[in-house]
């Protein structure tokens, strides 16, 4: 019996069934426990000290690459073509290292499409053979053998707080990423790898993967902070942490921990949509409309920006009729999403000379790109027309890229303001 079922509608494992093999591995690793403990208590507060000195956000020329979309191999060449139609140029798949030995030649063959991309592939532990270092390392070389040449960045394991994915410790998981990180000392030296792939607001796993004696070193970090589970971006956790502040106490766990860099990815985030169960990957609770997701989509990645703190945003994903840009259930069908992110790369890819302000709930994201100077602005409740906000010289466009009078209502839907220069 497979003890962590595969759900094809959300694209995750099944919450574990059986109980009994579920307390069986949590009393088999409840010393960890003790550890991440100590390590939290220790680390936190300084942690949390560092953060109220580490608010000043130093945004730099935003590279093409911060802008990145979660592919699956079974969505097909499709993908391709959206990439291009958005202008997309960086992506994320993952490999399942359950089977990767049947189906290489399709996993190598997908990979060689991404070419021209940059690419970051996630290594999905194979829960049956986590502990299993001998058979870990054989699957890893296989990996590592295939796409020498066409990959150099992977991020190592996936979720690791989650024991539906396999890892019922942080020492289980650092266990798995000492692996692929000898492997890559011996035969690999030029690869990139990432981890601790940490969901949520949970920095307390985070915190004991990256203070440890083991000898580990993430040359980036991972994280999949999803805040859908907050509402919109802004909304904040235990007082004061909205999206911003998260990745700011982030990069000051990363900054004081020994064991990492300080190139953030944020390497999965969404928001389930409404009335698609069984493919959204939570309650209806949880779920929103597509208007909120598509306005979510873009405030979420304007506060990343403004943050000046992270690498590169992976949207997960591109096709997915519970959380995707595009619903495939009846054919190929573009949510409102899907235009509000192209224009999102159009605008704001390459930008330079970007800064943030906010002010009374109104937030505006400055920036230049391409011979024009930009502004972003949005509310989180209250609303302007345009024509309370606009100067001289500018041109209104709405999130989708049309132009708008000055009767457009300028609210939780961002407006771009912009001008030649």
């Amino acid at each position: 019996m497979d003890k962590h079922p595969w759900d094809h509608h959300s694209d995750q494992p099944y919450p574990l069934r059986d109980r009994a093999y579920k307390k069986q591995m949590k009393r088999r690793h409840r010393k960890d426990l003790v550890k991440l403990f100590i390590a939290s208590l220790c680390v936190f507060p300084i942690a949390v000290v560092h953060f109220f000195f580490n608010r000043k956000a130093e945004i730099k020329h935003l590279d093409k690459s911060f802008f990145g979309l979660c592919v699956n191999l079974d969505k097909g060449e499709e993908q391709f073509r959206l990439l291009d139609e958005l202008g997309c140029e960086t992506v994320q798949f993952r490999v399942f290292l359950s089977d990767f030995e049947q189906r290489k030649e399709e996993y190598l063959a997908f990979v060689k499409r991404c070419q021209g991309r940059h690419l970051l592939i996630t290594l999905v532990q194979d829960p049956a053979a986590i502990d299993d270092v001998q058979r870990l390392r054989v699957t890893l070389e296989q990996v590592f053998s295939a796409f020498e040449g066409l990959c150099g960045e992977y991020q190592v394991g996936n979720t690791i707080n989650r024991t539906k994915w396999g890892f019922f410790s942080v020492r289980q998981y650092l266990d798995f990423y000492e692996v692929a990180q000898a492997l890559k000392a011996d035969k690999y030296p030029g690869l990139t790898l990432v981890g601790p792939s940490v969901i949520d607001f949970e920095y307390h796993y985070l915190i004991r993967a990256m203070f440890t004696r083991t000898q580990v070193r993430f040359d980036k970090v991972s994280s999949l902070l999803y805040v859908d589970r907050r509402g919109a971006p802004e909304n904040t956790q235990l007082g004061i942490f909205d999206t911003l502040n998260k990745i700011r106490l982030l990069h000051s766990i990363c900054r004081l921990s020994p064991k990492s860099s300080e190139r953030i990815l944020l390497t999965e985030v969404n928001w389930p949509l409404s009335g698609t169960a069984p493919w959204a990957p939570t309650s209806e609770t949880e779920c929103v409309s597509e208007d909120d997701y598509a306005r979510f989509l873009l405030r979420y990645h304007l506060l990343i920006i403004a943050s000046g703190k992270v690498e590169t945003v992976y949207w997960h994903q591109l096709i997915a009729p519970g959380y995707g840009l595009i619903d495939n259930r009846d054919g190929i069908r573009y949510r409102t999403a899907f235009k509000a992110y192209q224009v999102m790369l159009s605008r704001l890819s390459g930008a330079e000379k970007l800064s943030y302000t906010q002010d009374n709930g109104w937030h505006t994201l400055r920036f230049v790109q391409q011979r024009c100077e930009g502004r972003v602005v949005w509310s989180e409740s209250a609303q302007l027309p345009v024509r309370k906000l606009i100067k001289p010289a500018e041109k209104a466009f709405d999130m989708f890229g049309q132009p708008a009078d000055g009767d457009l209502q300028v609210g939780v839907n961002p407006v771009y303001l912009v001008q030649s220069v």
